[in-house]
């Protein structure tokens, strides 16, 4: 029933004197996200790659609610989160001007490229849709801790079961059987890992963490499917999705359940998909590769050793 009569957001909590991040929010899902927070009063960081997309957006949302009263605050922060040097002086920045961070959603995501390697010689998956955001996470959660009761929100997929569900330690850029679906897969299953194991370290701290999925959208994100399937595939996918799955306010409202739902505030850890708790695939819940994954993690982004993230700021 999930995209006949799709379940939604019910919380009416007001974001007055909030302040959320939020990754990748000038299109689809992410702004529509970032419109809700708005309307409940939050001071929105958006941080994104594109100034003039990530402008527009911001227009945009303000003249869709020019009529309300006691809305939020807009900011914009470049973000370019596949290259690691972006993403610490996006971080830094949001550091000297933030007091507090009381959501963070880390939505941001690409989807079946081609076979390509970041500024800092990882596959883009991985770069951009884990290492990216858990580097962003990290740098950014001391001030989280400060600021709580607050919430981390991983956007993650049911992408995750594709392909052989293995992190491929061995073989980190998937050098030896690279395909596009199975290096979106992992990356979706390595969003999903994150969220376990930063869950069992920030156990007890107030800090609350959640895997969502938003289920299949109408969004821009089969942008590479073209290069990668065959020419016209992005055409036909957006046709399908446009007719009969989510729209992306419909496919925004699990994200919007896990950033302001009271019930969520006595769970983390977990995986959500249509406002509930799901089952992710077997894969994503063991506890050794999520460990492994952080440590591994840790030294792909280069996080100085003696840096303590979980110590509030």
């Amino acid at each position: 029933m999930e995209y006949l009569l799709p379940n939604s957001c019910k919380s009416f909590v007001s974001l007055a004197g909030k302040t959320v991040v939020v990754t990748g929010c000038n299109t689809g899902i992410g702004k529509e996200i970032v419109l809700d927070l708005y309307k409940r009063g939050a001071r929105v960081i958006m941080a994104c790659r594109s100034s003039s997309r990530t402008q527009e957006a911001m227009q945009s949302i303000k003249q869709m609610v020019e009529n309300d009263e006691n809305v939020g605050e807009l900011v914009y922060r470049h973000l370019e989160l596949s290259f690691f040097a972006s993403v610490r002086k996006c971080a830094t920045e949001i550091l000297n001007s933030e007091e507090n961070i009381h959501i963070l959603i880390n939505n941001a995501g690409i989807m079946m490229c081609p076979k390509t390697m970041s500024e800092d010689g990882q596959e883009l998956h991985f770069a951009t849709n884990h290492l990216g955001h858990f580097l962003f996470t990290l740098l950014l959660l001391p001030r989280v801790l400060r600021s709580k009761p607050a919430r981390i929100i991983n956007v993650t997929s049911l992408a995750h079961t594709w392909g052989d569900q293995l992190m491929h330690f061995d073989d980190i850029n998937l050098d030896k059987k690279y395909t596009p679906t199975g290096a979106y897969g992992r990356s979706k299953l390595a969003n999903i890992l994150f969220t376990l194991e930063l869950a069992t370290r920030l156990e007890g701290t107030g800090v609350n963490v959640y895997a969502v999925n938003p289920g299949v959208v109408h969004t821009n994100l089969s942008r590479y499917v073209d290069q990668t399937v065959f020419p016209g595939a992005s055409w036909l996918y957006n046709g399908f999705t446009k007719l009969i799955v989510k729209t992306p306010r419909q496919g925004c409202q699990t994200t919007l359940h896990c950033a302001l739902d009271s019930g969520c505030a006595n769970e983390t850890g977990l995986y959500y998909s249509d406002c509930k708790i799901a089952d992710p695939s077997p894969a994503a819940k063991d506890k050794e590769t999520a460990a492994k994954l952080w440590e591994v993690s840790c030294k792909l982004v280069n996080l100085d050793a003696e840096y303590d993230p979980f110590k509030a700021d």
